[in-house]
């Protein structure tokens, strides 16, 4: 709590969940690796916190993450969040560029950098422009770049009691979309709804206590998901990357109650080989998420792993929206999808025209919304920010969507030019602008292609400049290497001429057909 305010923070409940039982594993890495005790934990949150201290870390500084899943960054991040500074996570995965501008959009002070992400660290450095941040290591191996943090909790002689700072009105963390200026959108998110929801928006059916299995980023709702677990008096298992054989073994061994997937890694689940023979039996939710899914492999999830289904919805701006529940995987709604669900609680929806007004059930239009957790706004874009959220507190989506007469809702498009690949969010434009600076694109078109499994990958029609040739293998390098394997096309198409619509703007829903009839 902090002191002057009398505010339970997020990361106070989190602390006060370890300390009720120190002795009992809270966080342990998969495959028989490290296993991390409560009390050790809430030890080395407040020790990293005292070090962070000394090194000028508080209220209204950017602490910035690059790392993959590992305990040491559950604490750090606790450590900044007890602080009141601010969390900004970095991707990896995104291009050295990208990452350098994330971080120096958000005014980093202190960089903490995972071991396995050295060189990673080291090219954002040198594409960082203006002041360098201090930079801090998660662990040994790279002494130039900065000190060990883990190291120097260590090497206090004893562990401190460092009190809460942050106030309700903070950001804990500004976390980034995608962005056609070069450089993603930073949403702000206050810590008075995040720790509301982690204190009282439990996961149904999530476990009591709940064992759940981070098999993809902690930077992403992984994270949020840990939290929440954490706070519940759960345990939290860590793997560093996907492995579907990996995580059904997990299961098993650890009597996971809960998954949070993204749908094509839940494809790869129903797929893999070892599925008949894993013991299933402890799963009570399997959350899913974050792009379209396709109802024909959610029936089969359902007849496979039983009535465990939680569908989300939800956006950085705004946090979780909807939820479908087990039973709601039932039905279908317009072109046969799965419906999204309906409100979570403190959630007002609205599917309006437009001209800003109310449709009433059955028709299509832009999904508003309106709650606690929407965003203070974007990271000092203030007219990015106005085009999305109201002065009355509503946030425009960019999703189009439909609602049934019992207010469930059914996801049917995107007014957001967005292509939603695994790992994260493709803006066409950023790929475009980088297509035309090389010197064989005269002009180009990128728009996303949903295959069989609703899974979304990136395609490019390109037409040649004079006199030059397109070489699709160099030019999917080009981009990987400018923009990072995110960003990568899985498709190139060599056309004389970019079909237009009649305003004179390139045809992708015609581009999408030809690519799907292909």
């Amino acid at each position: 709590m902090t002191p002057a305010t009398g505010f339970t923070s997020y990361v106070d409940a989190v602390l006060a969940a370890l300390a009720r039982d120190p002795s009992r594993t809270v966080v342990a890495m998969g495959e028989g690796g490290e296993e991390v005790t409560a009390g050790a934990l809430h030890a080395t949150v407040h020790r990293m916190a005292a070090v962070l201290a000394g090194h000028g870390i508080g209220r209204g500084r950017t602490v910035a993450l690059l790392s993959g899943n590992r305990p040491e960054v559950l604490a750090a991040r606790y450590a900044a969040g007890l602080l009141g500074a601010r969390v900004v996570f970095l991707y990896d995965g995104m291009a050295a560029g990208t990452l350098a501008r994330i971080a120096g959009s958000v005014e980093t002070a202190l960089l903490l950098v995972d071991p396995a992400l050295h060189d990673t660290a080291r090219a954002l450095l040198r594409h960082t422009r203006g002041p360098l941040p201090e930079v801090m290591t998660l662990g040994e191996g790279a002494a130039e770049l900065g000190a060990d943090l883990v190291a120097a909790c260590a090497a206090l002689p004893a562990t401190p009691e460092v009190p809460s700072a942050a106030r309700p009105e903070d950001d804990w963390c500004i976390r980034h979309t995608g962005g056609t200026t070069g450089i993603p959108k930073g949403v702000r998110m206050r810590h008075a709804p995040y720790a509301a929801l982690v204190l009282h928006q439990r996961m149904e059916a999530a476990g009591d206590p709940p064992r759940f299995l981070a098999c993809t980023p902690l930077a992403h709702l992984a994270g949020i998901l840990a939290d929440t677990t954490l706070a519940a008096g759960g345990t939290v298992v860590l793997h560093r990357a996907f492995d579907p054989t990996a995580v059904l073994a997990a299961v098993a061994r650890h009597r996971i109650t809960h998954l949070w997937l993204l749908p094509p890694l839940l494809y790869r689940l129903l797929d893999d080989p070892t599925l008949p023979t894993t013991d299933l039996t402890s799963l009570s939710r399997i959350s899913y998420g974050g792009c379209a899914a396709s109802p024909t492999r959610l029936a089969r999830a359902a007849e496979v792993f039983g009535p465990v289904l939680f569908g989300l919805y939800g956006q950085a701006e705004a946090m979780s929206i909807t939820e479908a529940r087990p039973e709601d995987h039932l039905r279908t709604g317009p072109g046969g999808r799965i419906t999204v669900g309906r409100a979570l609680p403190g959630v007002t929806l609205a599917v309006r025209d437009a001209d800003g007004r109310d449709l009433p059930a059955g028709e299509r239009g832009e999904v508003h919304v309106r709650s606690a957790a929407v965003m203070n706004g974007y990271w000092k874009q203030p007219e990015a920010t106005a085009r999305v959220l109201h002065d009355d507190g509503w946030l425009r989506t960019g999703d189009v969507g439909v609602l049934d007469d019992e207010s469930r809702l059914y996801l049917v498009d995107r007014v957001k030019d967005l292509i939603i690949v695994v790992g994260g969010h493709v803006h066409p434009a950023e790929v475009e602008d980088l297509l035309h600076t090389h010197p064989a694109v005269a002009h180009c078109a990128v728009y996303g292609v949903r295959g069989a499994d609703e899974t979304e990958e990136v395609h490019v029609a390109v037409v040649p400049a004079p006199g030059h040739s397109v070489d699709t293998d160099g030019l999917r390098a080009f981009v990987t290497e400018h923009k990072g394997a995110l960003y990568a096309p899985a498709a190139v198409r060599v056309l004389d001429a970019i079909p237009l619509t009649p305003v004179g703007k390139p045809d992708k829903a015609l581009l999408r057909a030809a690519a799907a009839t292909a």
